[in-house]
């Protein structure tokens, strides 16, 4: 079982192989605007250097959202394209979980893994999942953060905030003493974009290439043009 995976849900650029599960290799860039000038590079190299050919792949998985309106249509647009051109099928994985997997085996079970991403201002995308089995305990949602923000929940148990999003908010959470931050910054990456498809593949969970979209959880929100002088 040999699956390519993408992520382009933030500003990281993330390719990465695995066969059954195990990590063969993997790129990462994390700078300005590389999505739609090195993605197709990077997703070939990666490929190549692990010694196949895109026909050997079993499958592409990407990184379906909650993340950046243009960084998702430029991940499940390159993933549909392969998949039409090679005839294989698509894959889709929650960013947010993707990101919660590769926390999720550094804590105990007691603790509540809450992955961020920045939405602008005080807003977060945020899931909440359990450390350990990854259980799902509250689904995604746009939430405004203050200081009042998962109160009830920290009162009970020691919450993980993780993701550029967690970065931000961290001013306004960090009073409780529940409340935890890892030192490092946790973007989302190919890496377990691409493990937690294996399963997923295993349980031919597959989507409708026609109809797919990226999950944007919220109306994109373009400026409007200047009047011309």
């Amino acid at each position: 079982m040999l699956i390519l995976s993408l992520d382009t849900s933030t500003q990281v650029c993330s390719v990465a192989l695995h066969q059954n599960q195990a990590l063969l290799g993997c790129y990462e860039l994390l700078t300005e605007k590389t999505h739609s000038s090195m993605l197709t590079t990077l997703l070939e190299s990666v490929v190549q250097q692990a010694g196949f050919a895109l026909s050997d792949l079993d499958a592409i998985a990407v990184a379906k959202g909650p993340g950046s309106y243009t960084g998702l249509r430029i991940g499940v647009s390159t993933a549909k394209g392969l998949c039409f051109a090679l005839d294989k099928p698509l894959l889709a994985v929650d960013t947010l979980q993707a990101m919660a997997a590769q926390l999720q085996d550094f804590y105990p079970e007691s603790h509540v893994l809450c992955p961020m991403i920045d939405a602008r201002r005080m807003e977060v995308y945020c899931a909440q999942y359990q450390a350990g089995t990854l259980e799902n305990l509250r689904a995604t949602a746009a939430e405004i953060i203050d200081e009042h923000s998962f109160e009830e929940l920290l009162n009970e148990r020691p919450v993980v905030f993780f993701g550029d999003g967690a970065a931000k908010c961290k001013p306004a959470l960090e009073q409780h003493s529940n409340a935890l931050f890892p030192s490092r910054l946790i973007y989302p990456s190919a890496k377990t974009v691409g493990y937690l498809a294996s399963d997923a593949f295993q349980r031919q969970s597959f989507e409708d290439l026609v109809t797919f979209e990226p999950y944007y959880l919220k109306e994109f929100m373009g400026t409007k043009p200047k009047p011309k002088l």
